[in-house]
């Protein structure tokens, strides 16, 4: 049997304390990491390498998150990554506003191992945890 190859996640957050933890849960669960501290960085690294998943935060410098989102999905293979916004965001009409936009799941900050594994098994990019 052939060993699965890893999964890359790019981290696009403006918190460097969120992009270390992120790292840390991903890489437990076999994710090849990379990091972004805005969304004209992380545009550029997708276009470098397409990722199978974004965890990307709203708020940031230079390009927030939905300008990002927007941007992604435009690019050539950009509909691919499943995009899990990550965001001290609360309000159901922002949420959806995230998900319309392109996002395929929703996770609140701060978020633990746990609800990150759950969300990313319910967009299908790993098993769910027995």
């Amino acid at each position: 049997m052939s060993p699965v190859d890893p999964k890359a996640c790019l981290i696009v957050d403006d918190s460097r304390i969120i992009r270390k933890v992120a790292r840390r849960i991903l890489e437990d669960l076999a994710f090849e990491v990379q990091e972004a501290a805005d969304g004209a960085e992380a545009l550029e690294a997708c276009v470098a390498a397409m990722p199978d998943v974004v965890l990307l935060d709203w708020q940031m410098p230079i390009m927030d998150g939905l300008t990002f989102l927007s941007r992604l999905r435009a690019l050539p293979d950009g509909r691919r990554p499943k995009v899990l916004f990550c965001s001290v965001e609360t309000r159901p009409d922002r949420i959806a506003e995230a998900l319309s936009a392109g996002a395929d799941e929703y996770v609140m900050k701060p978020f633990d191992g746990d609800i990150l594994q759950s969300k990313l098994a319910e967009v299908g990019v790993i098993q769910s945890p027995s």
